[in-house]
């Protein structure tokens, strides 16, 4: 086949967010339709996304229901993966006949979308694994390193890196990962950072209403799960307003997750109802409309084997946004900030809540930090300086499929003489 004239078809698979919400996705499904690829993608049901399938520019959509949440345990979390194996393998076919794929781009967590590819790798279409989080470290930040199951991981992971012809990092981190732990060739593993695109994720003044007349308000955007040390943010909001006197202030809670109620539960019981507003999923403009609100982005998530090689998009959406950011200190998280963030001493609460404080009282600093970040993101950081890579590795997955499609027809020829 004549790839150069063919339009090239490339099939998306992610388990753990629904499409456009998974925003490193989207990013990545709308870059490659710019660039005339042919575009599906198969991702669950969920947060108001609920068409079995439908075509958003120019992507094609195919959502299975939305799996049981696996809140805890082995068969919690055997249930939604068989869920997933059963729609993924089902909506392949679908999208195979439909519409072709000569690549199939499976974003983890869980790393299972390999035997998707071992499925159709004798039909000769490639697969680019994009690597969105180190699954044995996530296991280990929510349960411990517990012996059968995170071998599995491992085991999983392994598995992935040796059938990805190509793999994408989200930073430095993950590629050692992939070329260390995951035996990659270094030509075969290219860095595709997560970042806002700047033509639509821009400074504003925001629906001031969130600011419920307070002086100084911040924000949080991201998932509000096990890892993401909401329960931190919340013993430094305590400390901030109840030790440090600074009660003039407001915190715009915006995501969603398994652990909300007991988020809510805790401001509750803490007494900080007043100074919190949770607003649940929001999605582009929304989005924006509560993150441009604020003065402040809070990075919450406390330092483990997975957290500190992991990039953050909230840390890059605030940074595009003009915040200076609160963290702990993390290597990636430095990486990405560096003079636009504190970071505060190691799942420390009253050491991240003196750095909020600090920055309350030093709003000439705080204001300068904003800059620095969002020059930052403009000149090294935001999405169009991850297109070039994210372009560089499809050309070394497809360069891979046409060489396996010239040798395939060789054979043949031969069989013939």
């Amino acid at each position: 086949m004549d790839f150069e004239n063919h339009k090239r078809q490339v099939l998306i698979v992610v388990e753990n967010l629904p499409v456009p919400l998974d925003r490193r996705v989207w990013l990545e499904a709308t870059s490659l339709v710019e660039k005339g690829y042919q575009v599906s993608v198969i991702c669950p049901m969920g947060r108001g996304w609920t068409e079995a399938y439908e075509e958003i520019q120019n992507v094609h959509i195919y959502r299975y229901p939305e799996p049981v949440e696996a809140h805890s345990g082995a068969i919690a979390y055997a249930k939604e993966y068989s869920h997933f194996l059963w729609h993924m393998f089902r909506l392949a076919r679908k999208v195979r006949r439909e519409r072709g794929f000569q690549v199939i781009h499976g974003c983890n967590p869980p790393d299972l979308a390999f035997l998707l590819a071992l499925r159709y790798r004798l039909s000769g279409v490639r697969y680019l694994f994009d690597h969105h989080d180190v699954c044995p470290e996530l296991f280990e930040a929510k349960f411990g390193k517990k012996g059968l199951l995170h071998k599995v991981m491992l085991w999983w992971e392994r598995m992935t890196f040796a059938c990805a012809d190509v793999s994408i990092a989200t930073n430095q981190s993950f590629r050692r990962i992939a070329i260390t732990r995951g035996k990659m060739d270094p030509e075969d593993v290219f860095v595709v950072r997560s970042a806002p695109k700047l033509d639509n994720f821009k400074p504003g003044p925001g629906k001031r209403d969130y600011r419920k007349g307070a002086k100084t308000v911040f924000g949080y955007v991201g998932v509000i799960g096990q890892q993401e040390g909401m329960d931190l943010l919340v013993m430094a909001a305590e400390h901030l307003i109840q030790t440090l006197g600074h009660k003039d202030v407001h915190f715009v809670i915006v995501g969603f997750g398994p652990q909300l109620p007991e988020v809510e539960a805790d401001v509750a019981s803490r007494g900080l109802s007043d100074y919190f507003t949770f607003t649940g999923a929001l999605f582009g403009a929304d989005m924006l409309d509560a993150l441009n609100a604020t003065d402040i982005g809070l990075s919450p998530d406390p330092k483990n084997a997975m957290n500190d090689i992991s990039t953050m998009n909230k840390v890059m959406e605030y940074m595009t946004l003009e915040k200076p950011v609160v963290q702990f200190d993390l290597t990636e998280g430095r990486a990405s900030a560096e003079e636009a963030s504190l970071y505060a001493k190691a799942n420390d609460p009253v050491d991240f809540a003196d750095k909020i404080a600090w920055l309350i009282d030093n709003p000439e600093k705080a204001a300068e930090m904003g800059k620095l970040g969002a020059q930052r993101v403009q000149q090294n950081l935001s999405w169009q300086h991850s297109v070039p890579h994210l372009l560089a590795a499809y050309e070394r997955a497809f360069s891979k499929q046409e060489t396996r499609a010239e040798a395939a027809s060789m054979n043949s020829q031969r069989g013939r003489t």
